[in-house]
């Protein structure tokens, strides 16, 4: 894991600076495992996030914003209870390792004052936040309970005393001497990098391999040399926060890691490394689990409608013999004399073709030959009036799958925030049980993501339904030029400017199929018209437009040209 202890001291260092004696003014929680706390004071407003995210754990200050559900979360509004209003005394790093204390000095309803212990465990899949009475030693709260059926060692629940992790009993790299450096690492046995892993506290991976490489010849006192000027570069706090993007994985060191090949970015702080490593990964996997099950659910319905259309089919054709079955009444009818009860078929002439060709009929034996004449004509009648009705299921259940895959689509490209809409939209059209209508309150017009072309012109794109029908219905002139993928489940994409040239169009064209289905293809027809010519049918689902006078240009879609536009909003 990147976020060894050395990080956890560079960080614990830089906020100590940035944020001791400043109050807590708010606390939030946007996420199961994510705490945002607005800290107040002599260097302005600033947001902590702490996270104990099984994938990505973290701590840091960040500059993102946040959507907060409408009911905090119990864990929050205990913290709020406990810590809202309190100054932050101290931030300590436990014995090297990825364990974070903060200590806030609180006022209780009496006005008496007290201290209260916030302990971060930065522990992978076991990370924690804990709020602990540091007097008691009890356990307030956790983010995540830990009962005896998990562990055995410590429990995680109010009342509980509280219990560090399990000591590793390795050596803390900043205070072991040459002594015993040596005698805790066997260099007859090679595995120097493992063996620094294994017996020193916060020591990865990726740190180790560092200390070798910049060794050179790995003899002992090469390596002592080399690891003891690492641990002098930390000790001084003489940091150089490094994220590093290479092929096979990006990592972040608070020194350069010499022995990575690929991109390397430093800053001068801490908080900005991590907030730029972990963001985008952060919400990506946020966003992979909120759209499981909603992925899981439209590729049901849409497998669902599929086997429908198949269905339907069959039923096509077999509608298509009405007039056959009602030539076959007609002819038993008119043949009546020479057919009895139990013939399996029936050789007639066939009086309405104009050879006279003998035609042969398929006959129940059970059935005498009227209520033979019968049962063909009923299936005729049954046929004749259900081609209409297969015809239009057909269509409506075309127009589903087309639906179900806009919303999958959309998933790929969506934000936390579009998710949010996308299922807002399923409840509205009965894929998904409400089970908080008491509790809905109207919602405020959707932000539309706005792209800047290279000639100065305002793009729009939707992310979702509820986007695209506010862009395209309301936000958009009726001068302004809509695009859209040709055929293919996608984005609506609007130009928001009356005159514009063809540049401008073929980056609106490449925004419109980079937000579509057809992101990973090549040459993506996408075709373009005025917002007057756009026109939602009644009763059509969400998103869904008709549209005329349209010309279609063919474009690849291009990332890079993507975050060009992005980046210059």
């Amino acid at each position: 894991m990147a976020f060894d202890g050395f990080v956890t001291r560079a960080l614990v260092h830089e906020l100590s600076e940035k944020i001791t004696n400043q109050k807590i003014h708010k606390i939030y929680q946007p996420h199961q495992t994510d705490l945002v706390f607005l800290i107040r004071g002599f260097q302005g407003n600033q947001q902590l996030l702490i996270s104990a995210n099984p994938t990505y754990p973290r701590i840091h200050l960040t500059t993102r914003n946040f959507i907060n559900p409408a009911e905090p979360p119990m864990f929050c509004m205990l913290l709020r209870k406990h810590l809202e209003g309190g100054v932050i005394e101290q931030i300590r790093q436990v014995d090297h390792e990825r364990i974070i204390e903060i200590d806030i000095k609180t006022r209780d309803e009496l006005g008496d004052i007290h201290t209260k212990r916030l302990i971060v465990e930065i522990m992978g899949r076991h990370s924690n936040i804990i709020l602990v009475n540091p007097d008691t030693n009890l356990i307030i709260d956790g983010i995540t309970h830990v009962t005896p059926a998990i562990s055995s060692y410590r429990q995680v629940y109010p009342g509980r005393e509280y219990i560090a992790p399990p000591a590793q009993n390795k050596l803390n790299p900043l205070e072991v001497t040459q002594d015993q450096f040596f005698s805790v690492l066997q260099f007859n046995e090679g595995k120097i990098e493992k063996q620094l892993v294994q017996q020193f506290t916060g020591m990865g991976p990726s740190v180790a391999k560092e200390i070798l490489v910049l060794a050179g010849l790995p003899t002992r006192e090469n390596v002592w040399n080399s690891f003891s000027n690492w641990m002098d570069k930390i000790r001084q706090h003489d940091y150089l926060p490094t994220i590093i993007v290479s092929e096979e994985k990006t990592d972040f060191s608070v020194l350069p890691l010499t022995h990575m090949a690929g991109q390397m970015e430093s800053f001068t702080s801490i908080n900005v490394c991590l907030e730029q490593f972990y963001d985008q990964k952060a919400e990506r996997d946020t966003i992979r689990q909120k759209v499981l099950d909603l992925s899981k659910l439209l590729s049901n319905e849409k497998h669902k409608n599929e086997k429908k259309i198949d269905n339907l089919l069959n039923d096509l054709e077999d509608a298509k013999k009405a007039d056959q079955y009602r030539l076959f009444g007609e002819l038993i009818t008119a043949h009546l004399h020479q057919i009895k009860k139990g013939d399996q078929e029936a050789n007639v002439i066939n009086y309405y073709d104009e050879n006279q060709n003998r035609l042969t009929i398929p006959l129940d034996p059970l059935k005498t030959p009227s209520e033979n004449a019968q049962m063909y004509f009923k299936k005729y009648s049954k046929y004749k009036n259900s081609l209409d009705y297969i015809e239009t299921q057909l269509v409506q259940t075309r127009e589903e799958i087309s639906y179900l895959e806009t919303i999958l689509t959309q998933l790929e490209n969506a934000s936390v925030e579009d998710i949010d809409d996308i299922r807002e939209e399923l409840i509205e059209q009965g894929y998904l049980r409400d089970r908080k209508r008491q509790n809905r309150k109207k919602k405020k017009d959707p932000e539309i993501e706005q792209f800047i072309s290279t000639e100065g012109h305002p793009i729009f794109v939707g992310k979702n339904n509820r986007q695209n029908e506010y862009l395209t219905h309301r936000l958009a002139s009726s001068s302004d030029t809509w695009l859209h993928t040709k055929d293919i489940p996608g984005s609506h994409v609007v130009i928001k400017s009356r005159e514009f040239g063809e540049k401008t169009l073929l980056e609106a064209a490449t925004l419109a199929a980079y937000f579509s289905k057809a992101k990973h293809s090549s040459q993506v027809p996408v075709d373009y018209t005025r917002i007057k010519y756009v026109k939602k049918p009644n009763g059509a689902k969400p998103g869904f437009v008709i549209y005329e006078n349209q010309k279609t240009v063919f474009v690849t879609p291009d990332e890079k040209l993507v975050e060009t536009l992005r980046r210059k909003k």
